[in-house]
């Protein structure tokens, strides 16, 4: 028997078995992620690097003269040596307005950046504010990527300390001519710590996927819902839940969508739902329902971590806790069946 089909003094009654239930149905999507809109695949990236590679000669000009042209003319150049320089977009800004005293804010890179993830293969011209910004990016890297990683204090270490910068230009040449696939080296530098840059960039998207699945069981249902936005505001919710039914002026149901692949932060998550549960039964009488009903729809690991955690879920939504397993009995086991059209 799930949670949400045993009433809740059978949950408070025994509390571990549902727990384990709820266990046994949570699924992890963590080893497949969405690509997103300006995904860059590895012969994309691998054409950078060439072009990197044939525009300094193995590395041996490493110049704003050698290097700027090769960007105009093939942009996803501007990832590869970002990615050499291990930089976000932020940092690459941050650096160059620092070094150069240009003004170049961290917005106009980051944008950049996308727009080459976007369409690498669309060149940059010689004029306008794009260039003359790209100069001093340009420039600042050459500057960083010869000089290599300076001396430090015993306990600090610096970001140019890499196999490939720790030398300055030297070291890019030895990785680029000792026979390693430096190019698949920072391929996988680029995507970040196993896959973290990429995955923290499509982040919405691995979301999404709970949510888009909730949306089709509640359409499908011809159930009546607002499905609420980042950051927006609600009366009555001093933070919004991802879905209110049948809407936020008289909320019956209302339903927290929550993925994560780690402990810390499904607990965090778990919290919020809590906060939303004491918020359904403020000013109300002991003996008398909840203002509204706490559903959690929630997937990945990280809630299969913590024991106690998942306890808490269980008694702030009275059992109401599904899976994408078994999302599919959300509607008949939740009072979203008083709400049913279809």
């Amino acid at each position: 028997m799930h949670p949400f089909e045993a009433s809740f003094q059978e949950v408070l009654a025994d509390p571990e078995r549902f727990v384990s239930v709820v266990f046994s149905s949570l699924v992890s999507e963590f080893l497949f992620l969405p690509k997103g809109d300006g995904f860059v695949d590895y012969p994309t990236f691998e054409a950078g690097y060439e072009y990197l590679k044939q525009a300094t000669g193995s590395f041996q000009n490493i110049t704003p003269d050698t290097i700027l042209p090769a960007v105009l003319q093939h942009p996803i150049v501007i990832i590869v040596l970002r990615t050499m320089l291990g930089f976000t977009p932020p940092e690459w800004a941050y650096i160059t307005a620092q070094r150069s005293g240009a003004d170049l804010s961290q917005g106009f890179v980051r944008n950049l950046d996308r727009r080459v993830r976007m369409r690498p293969e669309a060149s940059i011209r010689q004029d306008g504010l794009t260039f003359e910004r790209l100069k001093p990016m340009i420039s600042v890297a050459c500057e960083l990527l010869n000089e290599g990683a300076p001396a430090t204090d015993a306990d600090k270490i610096h970001r140019l300390t890499k196999a490939d910068t720790l030398e300055g230009a030297t070291s890019i040449r030895t990785m680029a001519n000792i026979g390693a696939p430096y190019a698949m080296l920072l391929y996988e530098r680029f995507l970040g710590r196993p896959f973290a840059g990429h995955r923290d960039s499509v982040s919405e998207l691995v979301g999404d996927s709970l949510e888009a699945a909730i949306d089709e069981v509640l359409t499908k249902a011809g159930i009546s819902y607002q499905k609420t936005k980042r950051a927006e505001r609600v009366p009555g919710f001093d933070q919004a839940p991802d879905f209110i039914v049948p809407d936020a002026f008289s909320p019956k149901v209302v339903i927290e969508a929550k993925l994560t692949e780690d402990d810390g932060t499904a607990r965090d998550k778990v919290t919020r739902v809590q906060h939303l549960g004491s918020l359904s039964t403020k000013d109300v009488p002991v003996d008398q329902p909840p203002r509204f009903e706490v559903v959690a729809c929630i997937a990945g690991r990280g809630f299969a971590v913590r024991r106690e955690d998942m306890k808490k879920l269980l008694l702030a939504t009275r059992g109401k806790v599904f899976t994408l397993k078994t999302l599919d009995k959300l509607v008949d086991h939740s009072e979203l069946k008083n709400y049913r059209t279809k």
